[in-house]
């Protein structure tokens, strides 16, 4: 078969590792061959250009149960015999060319990731990018995503808990679609992606296999694509209720016939392919299997097209003979499908038959040492452009204060996102202490205890835009801050890497310096990284996306009745800025802000951040809350201090009468987004243990003022009614979605 460069395309090899793949395999690949290369060499399933700089995160930790990496989510202990098992995945490509389908397919895919290890799956969370929100191309992109999280999650009964939102011209022609699930597993039953033991047999169950998501892997998830390219067919389709019924099916047979399943594994990118290969690589073992025994909702569906399907809500089981019977009854009594489509074989290669007919044979081992990428990144001239520019002489707003507070308020990128999070269903399960908008950070309580776990993803491109390395450590902190608010302490983080093109320099230099930033802080916080997923080739018309790392974080909470919300509680509690607690005047704090965003001229400007300092503000708001010190708690971020202490009047029903005072200018005062600051409310007789607490930790602390009834006042900023500013917040996105 002649090798042309539109083949190679088509499944994102180029021409030099192709000559790789013929020298180390000693002959040329047939068809079928050259698709399991394509798959699994692909920048999607081979992290070829990532992998190196995942070994710069921090890894170890005494509660991790799984080494990143060597299963399909991270596992770390929770105490009481039980585990957490996480992880955050992409679904870029597929959600910018079929929004609902490739949204509600992402959602699939991460629960089935979860499930693989026996695990049932307790939340959801998500992360989101998109264009301007008042453009028509968007509000579509916007409503389908949304609806199809919304749809999947729903239907299968999985809580959606918690998630973010973000709008910038940055991400028109590729949004972010990230999907975070966190499931529960006694330690004891935890199930491995492993394929070993000799004649043991591989047990397809689930739905037929189609011809959807072909090239799903290699062809959309590792190259860059453009608006007119037709890229339909590569998006896969979900079937919610048959998920559900594989959901509870596969823990059934795990649950009453433990010692029967060596491993299981899900179908997801580059479905049997990688499924099959990657759990004998595993095992350390090869496999037979014979896909015309592979049933089919297509006919005349050739090896190649059975093997790349990426068609949704299937699972792979490794049993042994003697429990098949066993394992296949409970298969039927839920009504599912299962097959057997081959065994474990001693040689470490995968045979694949079509009846009769040997159709490829390749070393396990050579399908899974796709070759990696270590590059030298170049930093962007623009950068240190961006980084030299002295905000100090940029000109404050021609509207009055008032007027800037109320416009920062009805921002698309600050507004309450309640028109999209009630879509979801939070509270099914009845294990949501916590709901969306009411905290920081989702809190759910553990089955049949006092204890808890604390879910938060955040990140924030324009951050990493202007400094890579800082906005990636402020990623992790914001996500873990988050945690600090609700009062759980940071076990383990997750992470999703979404960049543009790795070939380009520029580019890898951002994933390289986001990496590393990512790094510092874990190493101050003390917390590893056990799961996570790279997501490359986010650009159109070779346009990359601002460089977003996603944090997701989990957390631990002893009692769930000792967490905090961020709304105040009661009239005439303090008012207090922990952390950063002088009042920023300085205009470099507007640097990446979305009061730059709306009043300045572009990104530009240089970040800060004491990861000391963050550690121990951290660390004292966990001790307030744990000893019950706190009525509320919320991280200062996105909209900087005018808005966190809006949210917080808003969120609780009160309002809020300043009494501090500031040097400089006003709008860095209230709007400069500097790190590591916490707005706490407290009652006044406890203040003086704050203080102390406080002075203990080394974190800096001032009044701001009182919680108030009805009126937000800041002397020489703005006297306006609650109801000004809760109009804003709430009507902010839902007006520019129907603009």
């Amino acid at each position: 078969m002649p090798i042309t460069p539109e083949i190679l395309d088509e499944i994102a090899l180029t021409r030099s590792e192709y000559d790789e793949i013929v020298d180390r395999l000693g002959r040329e690949p047939n068809g079928l061959e050259l698709g399991l290369f394509g798959a699994l060499w692909s920048e999607h399933c081979g992290y070829k250009h990532s992998r190196p700089l995942l070994r710069l995160l921090p890894s170890k930790s005494p509660r991790m149960l799984v080494e990143p990496g060597a299963e399909n989510a991270g596992v770390v202990d929770l105490g009481d015999g039980h585990a957490a098992v996480f992880k955050i995945e992409s679904h870029n490509h597929p959600s910018a060319i079929e929004p609902f389908q490739g949204a509600a397919t992402g959602v699939g895919g991460i629960v089935r990731d979860i499930l693989t290890m026996a695990a049932r799956p307790i939340a959801l969370l998500n992360s989101l990018r998109f264009g301007p929100p008042t453009e028509a191309h968007q509000r579509h992109l916007i409503d389908g995503v949304v609806s199809g999280i919304s749809w999947y999650g729903n239907c299968i009964g999985i809580p959606d808990v918690g998630g973010e939102v973000a709008f910038a011209h940055a991400y028109s022609g590729n949004p972010l679609v990230n999907a975070m699930c966190v499931g529960l597993v006694p330690k004891e039953a935890m199930v491995k992606a492993s394929a070993s033991g000799e004649g043991n047999l591989l047990l397809l169950v689930g739905a037929e296999t189609g011809r959807d998501g072909i090239h799903g892997a290699s062809g959309l998830a590792s190259r860059s694509f453009e608006d007119d390219r037709e890229l339909r067919h590569t998006v896969q389709v979900g079937n919610p209720f048959l998920e559900k019924v594989l959901i509870e099916a596969c823990l059934e047979v795990v649950n009453r016939f433990p010692s029967y399943v060596i491993g299981m594994q899900d179908l997801g990118a580059a479905g049997l392919t990688s499924s099959v290969v990657e759990c004998a690589e595993r095992g350390n073992a090869g496999v037979y299997l014979d896909v015309a025994k592979i049933p089919r909702r297509e006919s005349q569906m050739t090896p190649y097209e059975v093997m790349l399907s990426e068609s949704q809500e299937r699972m792979l089981l490794i049993v042994p003979r003697d429990g098949l019977d066993s394992v296949c009854s409970i298969f039927e009594k839920w009504d599912l499908t299962s097959t057997v489509i081959g065994e474990v074989i001693n040689n470490p290669l995968v045979t694949i038959f079509d009846g009769d007919s040997k159709v490829a044979e390749v070393p396990v081992g050579l399908l899974t040492d796709p070759p990696q990428y270590r590059l030298q990144g170049v930093k962007p001239g623009w950068l240190s452009e961006i980084q030299s520019v002295n905000l100090d002489s940029a000109p404050e707003p021609s509207q009055s204060p008032e007027e800037v507070f109320l416009k920062l308020l009805a921002s698309p990128n600050i507004a309450s996102r309640s028109n999209i999070f009630r879509r979801y269903d939070y509270q099914v399960g009845t294990n949501t202490v916590v709901v969306p908008g009411k905290g920081d950070a989702a809190v759910l309580r553990l089955p049949g205890s006092e204890r808890g776990i604390a879910l938060s993803v955040d990140g924030n491109g324009r951050l990493c835009q202007i400094d890579p390395f800082l906005g990636g450590a402020i990623a992790v902190a914001e996500s873990c801050r988050n945690l600090a608010c609700v009062g759980a302490d940071p076990v383990a983080i997750t992470d999703c890497l979404n960049f543009g093109n790795p070939e380009n320099l520029e580019v890898y230099y951002q994933m390289e310096e986001c990496i590393k930033g990512i790094a510092a802080a874990c190493e101050h916080l003390g917390i590893p990284v056990v799961s996570g997923n790279v997501s490359l080739y986010n650009e159109s018309s070779g346009r990359p996306v601002y460089p977003t790392p996603v944090i997701g974080s989990l957390g631990l909470i002893e009692n769930v009745s000792s967490h905090c919300q961020l709304g105040f509680t009661r009239i005439d509690d303090l008012v207090v800025l922990l952390g950063r607690s002088y009042i920023e005047s300085q205009a470099q704090s507007l640097s990446g802000s979305e009061f730059q965003e709306m009043y300045l001229s572009g990104l530009s400007g240089r970040l800060d951040l004491d990861l000391q300092l963050e550690a121990s503000l951290q660390r004292m708001c966990r001790k307030a809350i744990s000893e019950g010190l706190l009525n509320s708690a919320h991280d200062c971020s996105e909209g900087g201090l005018g808005v966190a202490l809006a949210e917080s009047c808003i969120v609780g029903g009160f309002g809020f009468l300043g009494e501090f005072t500031w040097q400089g200018r006003w709008d860095a005062a209230m709007f400069g987004e500097s790190q590591s600051r916490i707005i706490v409310s407290v009652s006044q007789e406890k203040y003086s243990k704050v203080e102390e607490l406080a002075e203990t930790e080394s974190v800096p602390i001032c009044i701001l003022g009182r919680v108030g009834k009805d009126r937000f006042k800041v002397p020489s900023f703005c006297d306006l009614p609650m109801d000004s500013l809760r109009e804003a917040w709430e009507n902010g996105l839902i007006e520019a979605l129907s603009s």
